[in-house]
């Protein structure tokens, strides 16, 4: 009876994914993995995406968790195309996004004897991941790809990693894939301490001064409404870090910005002088806090997050509480009351208005009015960054209401991310528009995957800010090194006599490659733009283009930097404005 139950590991990988309710699998073939992929052959039900690397691959995937809520599922082969997942893999592990990364793995009487395209993929990944495991049983492998799923959506989501051996996927053992899962030892928070509760609302209802500080968490736990709520019954203003922005409507009275390195003046002025900050799903990374001692020191502060690790590892806390954000809050709105803070909140308004971040003081095309066209002309758009300086203008100057997604590599700072992140985000919604906004440094580090755009029918329209420089190195180079731009030029030659530094005029040879050209080699819509007034009409072209990609290059002065900084080592007092 039992060998008639019996099937073979590739169509017990199948009915999991079918089981977990998988609809999209993002994967690259090789010799370790053919096995997988020729059980998906038959699979109608499940699309399998082929990009044309396996670090795109994944950064799609993490698109595709973050725009839709799902797990994102990663197919690849043993060797380069495991070890190709791991920039994506700590990327998701940064920002806490669910996915499972399934490899091929040579056969388990081989493993250890340095075979072709072995690589213990598991020893490489366990520290930037949830959970990491080579499948040694055929009769586990049902358990285990139970439990990946489960870990990676529970509690601080996060990326998995299954390694599975050749001889596994195509041995023959149990059928049986299980509804449920027990861990011992994992047991992510469900309930709320009501003590901890109750000492938080008294900390804020005495506050005079108090602010709400908000993380990524708020919106992986689906707080925004409730996060609104709370605020407007507890009249307390809200500053966001990068990965939370969005949890409140930009345009609501009581947003005031982005706190850290590139917030606005008014959200770090904001956190160095309340007296109570109510900290929700925050990391309180350095990105966020300058100097440690500097940061919020005026203030008691509340730390809600569902991960126990991160409370008072960066900054010591009053009042911890280890939940999930929306749980967090709703427990918190049922005792909330109506705040005295209108002085306060003027105070902040007042220094939002006379201390705004702006470059209308610059001359020619700027990121503000690309990014300002954007919101004008795409209500509903999900917009995605790279990382530089197009992602911190953009998080600058996009604005949003509940209607648009905003995704970006937060922790891990990951170049070429945006890309494939929009190409994911679009085939997890089947819907647009879908904004990509780069650099011309880090799109060239994925821009092959205009190609499965193309195939795919995606209309991603991929803006490229293009200034010739990685942009955000050399902003620093010129502020702190006496403007030596040491590998930060993209024309640079070595003919060149790096005239640049005497008078800013650039010897290098002209820019390679030319975008335009390169977008049509790939069947997208080239568009360049070298002027402020022909902005609208290159979005009204990508806008009607709704069957390929598009590439929208903006060429615009390399002078061109972001303020207000604050330097590394600075408090956040200590802003710089340009």
């Amino acid at each position: 009876m039992e060998d008639i139950m019996a099937i073979k590991g590739t169509e017990l990988f199948v009915k999991a994914l079918r089981a977990e309710g998988v609809d999209t699998v993002f994967g690259y073939p090789g010799g370790m993995a053919i096995d997988l992929f020729d059980a998906l052959y038959s699979a109608n039900d499940i699309d399998v995406i082929l990009p044309r690397h396996e670090q795109a691959l994944i950064h799609e995937a993490d698109g595709y968790a973050r725009a839709t809520g799902k797990v994102g599922v990663c197919l690849v082969t043993s060797g380069p195309g495991a070890t190709n997942l791991v920039t994506g893999i700590a990327t998701a592990n940064f920002d806490s996004v669910p996915l499972v990364c399934f490899t091929g793995q040579v056969s388990r009487d081989l493993i250890g004897n340095d075979a072709f395209q072995e690589v213990d993929i598991v020893g490489v990944t366990r520290n930037i991941c949830k959970y990491a495991v080579t499948v040694r049983d055929r009769n586990e492998l049902p358990t285990i790809i139970k439990k990946a799923f489960y870990i990676a959506r529970t509690g601080k989501p996060g990326p998995v990693v299954i390694d599975i051996p050749k001889d596994i996927q195509t041995a023959m053992g149990n059928e049986e894939y299980p509804e449920e899962i027990a861990i011992r030892g994992y047991k992510p928070a469900s309930g709320v301490h009501a003590g901890q509760i109750k000492k938080a609302m008294s900390m804020l209802k005495s506050a005079k001064k108090p602010v709400i500080l908000v993380g990524g968490g708020v919106r992986i736990a689906g707080a925004e409404e409730v996060l609104t709520e709370f605020a407007e019954k507890m009249n307390i203003p809200v500053i966001t870090t990068i990965m939370g922005k969005g949890a409140m409507s930009s345009n609501h009275r009581l947003y005031v910005g982005n706190i850290g390195m590139y917030g606005n003046y008014a959200s770090n002025m904001a956190v160095s002088e309340c007296d109570v900050l109510l900290a929700i799903g925050v990391r309180f990374s350095d990105r966020i806090t300058g100097t440690i001692e500097d940061f919020a020191k005026n203030a008691k502060i509340i730390h809600v997050d569902i991960d126990t690790a991160s409370i008072s590892r960066n900054i010591v806390v009053n009042i911890p509480i280890v939940a999930d954000a929306k749980l967090a809050i709703e427990e918190m709105l049922k005792s909330a009351v109506e705040g005295k803070h209108d002085a306060w909140i003027d105070k902040l308004s007042d220094w939002k208005d006379k201390m705004p971040i702006t470059m209308k003081n610059y001359e020619g095309m700027t990121p503000e009015m690309i990014i300002d066209a954007i919101n004008r002309k795409f209500p509903e758009a999900t917009v995605t960054t790279d990382v530089g300086q197009n992602q911190l203008w953009t998080t600058q100057y996009l604005k949003m209401d509940g209607r648009r997604k905003f995704i970006t590599s937060g922790g891990l700072g990951t170049m070429g991310y945006g890309l494939p992140a929009a190409i994911g985000a679009y085939l997890g919604q089947e819907k647009g528009p879908v904004i990509c906004i780069s650099g011309d440094g880090g799109v060239q580090m994925n821009i092959q995957e205009l190609a499965t755009a193309s195939l795919l029918d995606v209309p991603v329209i991929l803006c490229i800010i293009n200034n010739t420089y990685l942009g955000n190195v050399k902003q620093m180079q010129k502020m702190f090194y006496d403007k030596r731009y040491s590998s930060t030029c993209l024309r640079y030659s070595r003919s060149c006599n790096r005239q640049c530094r005497i008078d800013g005029t650039c010897t290098g040879k002209q820019y390679v490659p030319d975008f335009v050209k390169l977008a049509e080699s790939y069947n997208a819509l080239g568009i360049r733009v070298t002027d402020e007034k022909d902005i609208d009409e290159a979005f009204d072209r990508a806008a009607a283009n709704v069957n390929r990609p598009t590439v929208i290059e903006f060429m615009i002065s390399c002078e061109l930097d972001v303020y207000p900084m604050v330097p590394g080592g600075k408090a956040l007092t200590d802003m710089l404005f340009g």
